[in-house]
């Protein structure tokens, strides 16, 4: 007979079970940039590329809290990244990830708080309202596109695919002699 994961272990499983779905989130949406800046969708598309960096930020700092535990972090996403949607079921699809990611962490900041891991149930309280924040944006395009449909999508064509650059390493640490800012 296996013996039964303690509670540490089994706080590290949920980590690592979000941490495989912000992976599969980073890939979806940076997959989806791509393809509405090749579609001319540059406001959709910028706007996608910083959800992927906010997931990104998610996915290290459950790596962080993972490793704190003792634990390693996964490296595989839980599903590969979707592509060539249209836009609306792009926004659909992307609501449909957001809530069953609000409901997961939800769930999880349970887990954690029966594992009397309050650090980690901080963590997921912080992930279910950024994720929140995703999901009221793509309901809200979801609401115009359905309201307004082509009107609306025309409005969004054009424009620049890439904001401001996000800072990188270089960046935090004062730049690179002689590079350019």
């Amino acid at each position: 007979m296996a013996a039964k994961p303690d509670n540490k272990q089994i706080v590290i499983n949920v980590l690592n079970k979000a941490r495989a779905s912000e992976l599969a989130a980073i890939l979806q949406y940076m997959s989806q940039h791509y393809e509405l800046a090749d579609s001319d969708y540059g406001q959709f598309a910028q706007q996608l590329k910083l959800i992927a960096i906010d997931e990104m930020r998610h996915a290290e700092m459950l790596a962080e809290r993972i490793l704190i535990l003792g634990g390693t972090p996964t490296s595989q996403p839980d599903m590969p990244a979707k592509k060539k949607m249209p836009v609306l079921e792009i926004m659909k699809y992307d609501a449909e990830l957001e809530e069953i990611a609000v409901r997961d962490y939800n769930e999880a900041h349970q887990v954690c708080r029966d594992g009397r891991d309050s650090l980690s149930a901080k963590l997921f309280e912080q992930l279910v309202t950024e994720e929140q924040i995703h999901l009221d944006h793509f309901q809200d395009i979801i609401g115009h596109i359905e309201e307004l449909g082509s009107a609306y999508l025309a409005t969004q064509v054009g424009g620049a695919a890439e904001g401001a650059p996000a800072r990188g390493f270089v960046a935090s640490q004062g730049g690179a002699p002689n590079a350019q800012a």
